[in-house]
């Protein structure tokens, strides 16, 4: 079994800053890109960001310049430093995480979400 747990996310000021984190635990051999997705009410879940196991990273257009991902191999965890928050960041984020299971397969796994709320 694998889990992921999200933490980090809540109520933020229109400029403002989150960080958000995802950590990965059970029974992992490898864990290979992981990445964050949003979804706003109404509105298609999307990719915010992705970094691989070499840590090369991809963002889509609206954050790039204002979010930072990263990872912590030794802790199974990868971040997302949001800054300059806008009104339109406010989206339930996901984070994503590609794992190879001991004795099993390689697959996505998804995080529970944790809310994201920029207010003026």
């Amino acid at each position: 079994q694998v889990q992921l747990v999200e933490s980090g996310g809540g109520l933020v000021q229109f400029g403002g800053s989150l960080r958000l984190a995802c950590a990965a635990s059970g029974s992992i051999l490898s864990i290979y890109a992981m990445g964050w997705y949003r979804q706003a009410p109404g509105k298609e879940r999307e990719l915010v960001a992705v970094i691989t196991s070499g840590s090369s990273t991809r963002y889509a257009d609206s954050v790039k310049g204002r979010f930072t991902i990263s990872r912590d191999n030794a802790k199974k965890t990868v971040y997302l430093q949001m800054n300059s928050l806008k009104f339109e960041d406010t989206a339930v984020y996901y984070c994503n995480v590609d794992i190879l299971v001991l004795f099993g397969q390689r697959r996505d796994y998804w995080g529970q979400g944790t809310q994201v709320t920029v207010s003026s």
